[in-house]
């Protein structure tokens, strides 16, 4: 992880839930641009 050692503890929490939220919102982002882009055709492949 990044080095924050020298602030205090709230701080480091604080960055620590920024990264994580931060991270989901990528994910969130990037997992619905992939079931845009190949979901149906995905499901009609599978139930074909």
């Amino acid at each position: 992880m990044i080095g924050l050692s020298g602030l205090p503890a709230w701080a480091e929490a604080a960055a620590l839930i920024g990264v994580v939220l931060v991270e989901a919102m990528i994910l969130y982002v990037g997992y619905g641009a992939v079931e845009q882009a190949i979901g149906q055709k995905l499901i009609d492949r599978l139930t074909s």
